[in-house]
């Protein structure tokens, strides 16, 4: 009996290895293909314009909701822990660090998978499931190049101008609440940020924002193409894009700012 249950057990493990490597093909092969496809941008302008309004402007309000709210936090928190050195005016460049380099980008990137890949995963989901999909190859059109590549470019585009609104309303929330809360002097407060900035700080913040467009786009895409079982397949792949590719953007948050941080000076 014991040594069935171990033999179920290896079974169900190297199925479920030679799923996830499937998987991993299949994923691979569809970000080459939407990649290939870029060229063909001048044929879909008209999408890449409209995802481009989604992705971008409307997107705007809820990057400054999270990112005025992070800097207000850390303008309270790190000024409340450094009071107690009495190193009130290292606020600034403290503040400043941990928004360009890692806040701003990564909560953007967090927004942008929930926002914008939630819907990314359940139009091409619902459009797999009422085989509108397969309705475009039958009429000779690549559904990658239609469906997918407008998203990945728009993403590409729109993501710098989000993080640099990101950064810059973490930052101007963080001065206010100095101002307001610590009572700090805001020249004491940006003297303390703007001299002490290096390039690295904004190579590591805008760096990660193609990484964050393409794992955003493509993971939330993909599990929409693979949508399957009626209306709760279409959820299940949305929520499934959503974990997946907000797991992803951590990871590649902190290897990005690993790599910048380990080679530039």
């Amino acid at each position: 009996m014991p040594l069935t249950l171990i033999r179920s057990y290896a079974d169900q493990t190297i199925l479920r290895l030679k799923e996830f490597l499937l998987v991993m093909q299949e994923f691979l092969l569809f970000s080459v293909r939407a990649f290939t496809t870029i060229p063909k941008i001048k044929r879909y302008w008209r999408d890449f314009l409209d995802q481009a309004a989604i992705c971008g402007a409307e997107s705007i309000p809820i990057v400054l909701v999270s990112s005025i709210s992070i800097g207000s936090l850390l303008a309270i928190e790190v000024g409340n822990l450094l009071e107690d050195f009495g190193a009130k005016t290292m606020l600034g460049r403290s503040t400043s660090i941990s928004v360009l380099r890692e806040l701003g980008p990564l909560l953007m990137g967090l927004m942008l998978s929930a926002r914008y890949g939630s819907r990314n995963g359940a139009e091409l989901g619902a459009m797999q499931i009422s085989e509108q999909i397969d309705a475009l190859r039958a009429f000779g059109t690549d559904p990658v190049a239609k469906l997918v590549m407008p998203r990945l470019m728009a993403a590409l585009v729109m993501f710098f101008p989000l993080t640099a609104l990101a950064d810059f309303s973490g930052l101007q929330a963080a001065g206010l609440l100095s101002e307001h809360y610590h009572h700090i002097d805001p020249g004491i407060f940006w003297n303390s940020v703007y001299p002490r900035l290096t390039p690295k700080d904004f190579v590591a913040s805008f760096l990660k924002a193609p990484v964050f467009a393409i794992i955003i786009t493509l993971v939330s895409s993909f599990n929409g193409f693979l949508a399957r079982g009626g209306t709760a397949g279409v959820g299940r792949s949305t929520i499934k894009g959503i974990v997946v590719s907000s797991g992803l953007v951590l990871i590649a948050n902190f290897y990005v700012s690993k790599l910048v941080l380990e080679n530039m000076r």
